[in-house]
């Protein structure tokens, strides 16, 4: 096709280094010039129709052609205006050159002026006639202003078509390319130099073309911009015409018919094969005749041959050159090569014709099977199901690890998913979360996989929340009289069972809903996975493009499914939750918890968690205020069972002179109260026992110690724990700490990972079409094609098979064409 390189390899012959340079028009013979003529017509006519067709349905054909190439002042539009045999100013027109221009120049002995008319855009057919000379580049200057507009570019590779009926010009076709620059004109992007040379490069290099170079005679061969150029698309120059314009400028400075023979020949810079023509026209540009113009060319002409033989000494070496000089002579040659190319040309093509016709018909009636299928239930069903089966085999593919499509187009870094998910970042989670490959585009199973991981550095970098001393207070004498000595332990459980309930809760939820997110993401690369897979088997794909009712329901029913696993996966992991915080779990009692709990805050999921000890509360300014404050504060404790009345203010000297065994304490002390191991409980029968919280002294009391050391006081006090009793408030955090933890590592460890790989993963690879196939198939006909009314589809396939039926037309039509042509040959 004329706009582009990419054309069918067809067994088109390619002239040899002297097919162009030594034979010439005047040397070909036939028995009968009248029928030749007759015959080349013909032939030259069904070209012009094929390469119409070809333009404007897209074909890409082999079709002879000649390229005109040259900088921008060479004299390519000038030597144009010579061929057709008239002028219409297009050396005038500013963007006339920016898209190719096919001049399909027709020799009709009838038309005695010119009969010009353009192909419509995207349309095979030709518009009306246009008289005016000069209307013909208004023409071409609109049409290209229009397109360039359009496509925001500098330059177009898609050509303007023109044909040509005149009494004056030959059966020729030439495509008319932007002449080279070096710089860009004012206006136009930087870029417009290289993208000239691209385009003109693609147009050159099929071989079926012939390449007609333009180069002014003041410049020489050494110096040429653009001779590497046609180098680098014809090395050797087997289809290379080359033409020395404006050659009058030159012929003063020959006087010697050596010099003149010298620099025809050209020699030691185009090979000894290669023959430039050499060609002046007209200067005058005035306003002037069509006649006058045809006879100022042939003046020139006579005038270049008069000064070679009269006015350089010896004149020239015409038997050698003569047939090189002068425009007559390059006319005369390119429409005998064309001719003789059209001819060599004629059986390949009437064997891809035959080719192109019967894809067409091919393509006509699957487009048919198409239309009727709009309407067969059935057939719809079976295209559906397959359609839907293979989007499911690719997402257990992408489950599974997959590579394709390209992950750095499709995947998303963890920021990414966290935007467009709408969740943002884990709920009460201050730090930063990054996990391990968070800047890599990843989807499908590896996306799913660094979810999870988030979700344990998150989870992990939770420390159990502050707890006010009312809550504390609350729950504590909650347990007052219950018995058993474990009043401080089940408070610190409650509170962290309470704490994991509050904070873990909307960690889980968050999980699902990234991971669902994920999961729901596959769908769109599902489906582009499906294409590639059909198009690099060379598959045709089960076609339901254009039922976008089809594709809704699809989309939504997929997006049901993810939704309702996230819902599954949300109430078995609360389901977990709310086990591992019962009060009747043994999780916070298992007598390894604080081997575990140290062990936990090691492992390889604490990337984001600071330093592993309890967190507690220092809520008082000193030990002797909170020693003060608790005599005072009387009303947490309940009344000692003593006949004497004791004040406030002188307890501290009545338990100066008891004994140890007259001290009556509370059953489940205040949480303000000093927990020291000189303190016991007294029942009503008089038995004293031992609390938890002495048993648990040493611990306790070594842990402060070691907090003093880092400067995070266990004490009410001012941090000097030598001789300062433990506070129950504060003892009751830190269990309430380690108790947290414990519930955190079971809770993730043992069940959230095993929970959301089956809740998510395995449904997705066994449940999926199942699940599609009840909301979509299990319906009645009715229902089921009510996703298939698509008046705009119908419409497009019916749009699609009328340019199908045009197409065959017209290929048909020209086929017949070449076989008139191919049986008279």
């Amino acid at each position: 096709m004329a706009t582009t390189n990419s054309f069918l390899n067809t067994p088109t012959k390619t002239p040899t280094s002297t097919s162009i340079s030594k034979k010439h028009h005047h040397k070909q013979h036939t028995a009968d010039p009248n029928r030749s003529a007759s015959e080349f017509k013909d032939r030259f006519e069904a070209y012009n129709r094929l390469q119409a067709a070809a333009v404007a349905f897209g074909e890409k054909l082999p079709i002879p052609e000649i390229v005109a190439i040259g900088g921008q002042s060479d004299g390519k539009s000038s030597l144009l205006e010579a061929l057709l045999g008239f002028r219409f100013n297009v050396r005038e027109v500013e963007m006339g050159t920016r898209r190719p221009l096919i001049l399909q120049m027709v020799h009709d002995q009838s038309a005695l002026e010119p009969r010009c008319r353009f192909q419509e855009e995207d349309s095979e057919e030709y518009g009306s006639p246009v008289v005016l000379a000069s209307a013909i580049a208004d023409t071409i200057k609109s049409r290209t202003e229009s397109l360039l507009k359009r496509t925001r570019a500098a330059v177009s590779s898609k050509p303007i078509v023109m044909r040509a009926e005149y009494a004056h010009c030959p059966n020729l076709t030439i495509i008319d390319t932007p002449g080279f620059v070096l710089k860009a004109k004012k206006g136009e992007p930087e870029r417009t130099p290289d993208e000239i040379l691209s385009m003109v490069k693609s147009l050159a290099s099929p071989p079926h073309r012939i390449i007609l170079f333009l180069q002014q005679s003041s410049v020489e061969w050494c110096s040429s911009l653009w001779l590497d150029t046609i180098r680098e698309i014809d090395p050797t120059f087997r289809r290379t015409v080359i033409v020395v314009s404006k050659f009058d400028n030159r012929l003063k400075e020959f006087t010697e018919r050596w010099e003149v023979d010298r620099y025809l020949s050209a020699s030691g810079y185009l090979g000894e094969n290669t023959r430039p023509f050499f060609v002046a026209l007209p200067k005058d540009r005035g306003t002037i005749s069509n006649d006058e113009f045809r006879r100022q060319i042939s003046q020139v002409d006579a005038e270049m041959l008069h000064y070679l033989r009269d006015s350089v000494k010896g004149g020239f070496d015409e038997e050698k050159y003569r047939s090189y000089v002068g425009f007559g002579c390059l006319r005369d040659f390119l429409e005998a090569e064309l001719q003789r190319r059209y001819k060599e040309a004629a059986p390949a093509t009437l064997a891809l014709l035959e080719q192109r016709c019967g894809e067409v018909t091919a393509d006509l009636a699957r487009m048919e099977c198409k239309i009727n299928a709009t309407s067969d239930v059935a057939h719809l069903r079976k295209s559906a199901m397959l359609h839907a089966a293979a989007l499911c085999n690719h997402v257990e593919a992408l489950i599974d690890g997959a590579a394709d499509p390209a992950p750095e187009q499709w995947g998303k870094t963890t920021e990414e998913e966290r935007l467009e998910s709408g969740i943002g970042s884990w709920p009460s989670v201050t730090a930063e979360i990054k996990p391990p490959n968070a800047s890599l585009r990843l989807y499908g199973g590896a996306a799913f996989e660094r979810v999870m991981h988030e979700f344990r550095c998150a989870t992990y970098s939770i420390k159990c929340p502050p707890v006010s001393r009312e809550k504390v207070a609350n729950i504590l004498l909650a347990h007052t009289g219950r018995g058993g000595g474990r009043g401080i332990t089940e408070a610190a459980a409650e509170i962290a069972r309470a704490a994991a309930r509050s904070w873990l809760a909307p960690l889980l939820d968050t999980a699902c809903d990234r991971l669902a997110f994920v999961l729901g993401n596959l769908f769109d690369i599902s489906i582009e996975k499906n294409h590639g897979n059909d198009s690099n088997n060379g598959h045709r794909p089960v076609d339901m493009e254009g039922y976008i009712g089809f594709h809704a329901a699809l989309r939504q029913s997929y997006n049901h499914f993810m939704k309702d696993l996230s819902k599954e996966c949300k109430q078995l992991l609360r389901h977990h939750l709310d086990s591992v915080t019962s009060p009747y779990s043994h999780v916070c009692y298992e007598n390894n918890f604080i081997g575990s709990f140290s062990s936990g805050t090691n492992s390889m999921y604490q990337l984001n968690q600071a330093t592993a000890s309890p967190l507690c509360l220092e809520l008082s300014d000193g030990g002797a205020a909170l020693h003060k404050e608790a005599m005072k504060d009387q009303e947490n404790i309940p009344p000692e069972k003593s006949a004497q009345e004791t004040t406030p203010g002188k307890v501290t000297e009545s338990r100066d002179v008891l004994r140890e065994c007259q001290m009556t304490v509370p059953e489940t002390p205040s949480p303000d109260q000093p927990s020291d191991g000189n303190y016991g409980i007294k029942r009503e029968l008089g038995n004293c026992v031992e609390v938890g919280a002495r048993k648990r002294q040493p611990r306790i009391t070594g842990n402060a110690r070691n907090h003093g050391q880092n400067g995070e006081s266990l004490l009410f006090g001012n941090g000097d724990n030598i001789s300062r009793p433990v506070s129950t408030y504060a003892e009751i955090c830190s269990s309430a700490a380690q108790h947290f933890a414990r519930i955190r590592e079971v809770l993730v460890e043992r069940s959230v990972a095993s929970t959301l790989n089956s809740g998510f993963l395995t449904p997705c690879r066994e449940r999926l079409f199942v699940a599609l196939g009840l909301n979509l198939f299990a319906v009645n006909d009715e229902k089921f094609m009510d996703m298939f009314v698509a008046p705009g589809a119908i419409d497009s396939l019916e749009n699609e098979r009328q340019s199908l039926q045009k197409r065959q037309k017209i290929l048909h039509s020209c086929l017949n064409e070449f076989k008139s042509v191919a049986r008279a040959l």
